[in-house]
């Protein structure tokens, strides 16, 4: 980079105009992916649903809660739909989930999504003297012990049922609960409601069991499909529910942008203004650094929300702090008598371990933010983290070498 500063720069120059075709939508006819905007830009659907967890051990509730947040994300996750934002919130003694469902604005559609809860339960059916029975709550074995599902068919009757396969945990429960119970039935209930209950003929291991309800295919395909993308720790009720309108999220789209474009609007004016024609290599970095760092976020797609929209501005406002921070090292070192390509060397040896310090603190709370936080913040930690890691890239390259390939082109003093 020191013997060539200038064919680095023209592959920089390449480089930005290959993510500018990238980020504009549609440029010389070319296809491109279009971004990926959350529910505050493009509208979408916001679920509220209450966990009840008044059988959850207090012990096991946090991560009955965690788990059952990771179930909603992969049951959303399963239909394609762009980066749902799912993340829980107390309400008084009560714990809510919070779904957000970017680009679904059919509210019914949404709560398909997601789906009912699918809670399967064995249980023993315990005789109390007469000829009335009823079947104990108590037994330990559920649907969140099941690893697999599949749809089977009886070879006998040929009709529809649903074979599952237990984690090693559940395959222990099940066998000893179908060894205490040889000779009696045991009822399968799902979403509380009693499916069947077969006599046990033996101690059944290897944590297999087959549910041979009267299901149609359709009814048994739909079981098999909620059971495979995980079945829920906790039952969930919907308490509220709404949509955001397309509308409402491009007015939001359309105000962000139109403050960051000012914004950024004028910083350029303050340093063409400030420091005239150092302002233009400022104005000309700040410029590369926008159009690369949109087409990451365009290559790795990431879901751009209001928030995300906010880190990314912020990250430009920290680029000229880094440009700003280069200009007046090199301006005190030219003042110190030192030829201009010196004067940029040293200036830039005393600026960057401010630069470097400045930023890497702002990384690590980018990732602290990025991984434990909810979703919604998570988009602002993601920009903000991509953002600084291409402005340092700026301020080291971009900056430095417009800076010394303007002083080898000028006449020696």
């Amino acid at each position: 980079m020191r013997k060539y500063p200038g064919l680095v720069l023209s592959f920089i120059f390449v480089a930005t105009i290959i993510a500018g075709f990238f980020v504009y939508p549609g440029a010389f006819g070319l296809k491109t992916r279009p971004w990926r905007l959350g529910l505050d830009l493009v509208g979408g659907s916001h679920l509220i649903y209450e966990i009840d967890l008044t059988k959850v051990p207090s012990g096991d509730q946090s991560s009955v809660v965690n788990g059952l947040r990771d179930v909603i994300e992969r049951r959303v996750n399963l239909f394609g739909v762009s980066e749902p934002q799912v993340f829980t919130a107390e309400s008084g003694n009560k714990t809510n989930l919070i779904v957000e469902i970017a680009g679904i604005t059919d509210i019914n559609q949404a709560i398909r999504l997601i789906g009912e809860t699918p809670l399967l339960d064995f249980r023993e059916v315990v005789e109390n003297g007469s000829s009335t029975t009823f079947v104990t709550p108590e037994t330990p074995l559920t649907g969140q012990y099941i690893t697999s599902a599949q749809l089977t068919f009886d070879q006998t009757t040929g009709a529809p049922q649903v074979s599952i396969s237990f984690n090693d945990e559940g395959s222990k429960i099940f066998e000893n609960l179908t060894e205490k119970n040889i000779g009696k039935p045991i009822a399968i209930f799902l979403d509380e409601g009693l499916i069947e209950a077969p006599v046990v003929q033996q101690k059944i291991t290897g944590g297999q069991a087959v549910i041979t309800g009267r299901f149609t295919v359709t009814e048994a395909r739909t079981l098999v499909e909620r059971f495979n993308a995980g079945a829920l720790p906790a039952p969930i009720v919907l308490i509220n529910q709404q949509t955001v309108s397309p509308g409402l999220g491009n007015d939001s789209l359309q105000k962000a942008l139109t403050a960051g474009a000012i914004g950024t609007l004028v910083v350029m004016l303050f340093m063409l203004i400030y420091y005239q024609f150092f302002g233009v290599f400022a104005v000309v970095a700040l410029i590369i650094y926008s159009i690369l760092t949109l087409g990451l976020f365009k290559l790795i797609g990431v879901t751009m929300t209001l928030a995300g929209l906010a880190g990314f501005i912020l990250t430009i406002g920290m680029a000229v702090d880094a440009n700003i921070l280069i200009f007046e090292r090199v301006k005190e070192e030219t003042k110190k008598g030192l030829s201009r390509m010196s004067a940029i060397e040293e200036g830039f040896k005393r600026a960057w371990p401010s630069i470097r310090d400045s930023n890497i603190s702002t990384i690590i709370t980018a990732v602290i933010l990025y991984f434990f936080t909810s979703s919604f913040i998570k988009g602002f930690a993601l920009t903000l983290l991509i953002g600084v890691l291409v402005s340092m890239f700026s301020a080291i390259t971009t900056t430095r070498l417009l800076l010394k390939v303007f002083a080898k082109n000028q006449p020696k003093n």
